[in-house]
């Protein structure tokens, strides 16, 4: 496997999730607002040890294997404070996932983080499909992927750390993208 690549945009710096952000994830991610939409899977109230469970358990061995790319979000301007999380998955109908701390939320980053993630998944990882499940009732995730030309494709039952609700999928062919890009 490659290692996963550090990304730089404008305003953001994307690097490769690594055991030394265990603390941030522990400080950062166990907000509602952060987790309400996310998966079921997600424990809910968050551990104190449930950052280090995910980065050791799972997602560095995922990216060892070969199956998931996992990045924490930094501003260039103070690139030692992490604000949040982009990931790419090999998994059907679930290719990309983030969280951004609500101190940053509505400022446009993740779309910008978006925007290299998901050249990342069409041009590197020559992925011909982009498919990205999501809360209904979560907007702001929704309009992201609005911005990006997604088209709805499904609507199902999901089961959210929030409970059941309804779940969006939401798709991109590598063809839109690059006819966007």
């Amino acid at each position: 496997m490659d290692s996963v690549p550090v990304f730089r945009t404008d305003r953001l710096l994307l690097t490769p999730l690594a055991e030394t952000d265990i603390p941030a994830i522990q400080h950062l991610f166990p907000h509602w607002e952060v987790v309400r939409y996310l998966d079921r899977r997600v424990p809910w109230p968050y551990p104190d040890n449930g950052a280090e469970q995910y980065v050791r358990g799972h997602a560095l061995p995922a990216i060892a294997a070969g199956n998931e790319w996992h990045w924490m979000i930094r501003l260039n301007q103070t690139p030692e404070q992490c604000i949040g999380s982009i990931s790419l998955y090999d998994q059907p109908g679930n290719h990309r996932g983030f969280w951004l701390s609500p101190a940053w939320q509505g400022k446009g980053y993740m779309q910008e983080a978006c925007k290299v993630i998901n050249r990342y998944w069409f041009e590197t990882l020559d992925r011909p499909l982009m498919q990205v499940p999501k809360a209904i009732g979560n907007a702001a995730s929704r309009r992201v992927s609005e911005r990006e030309g997604m088209r709805l494709i499904e609507v199902t039952e999901g089961h959210f750390v929030s409970g059941a609700l309804g779940k969006e999928v939401w798709e991109l062919s590598r063809e839109q993208w690059l006819q966007r890009s």
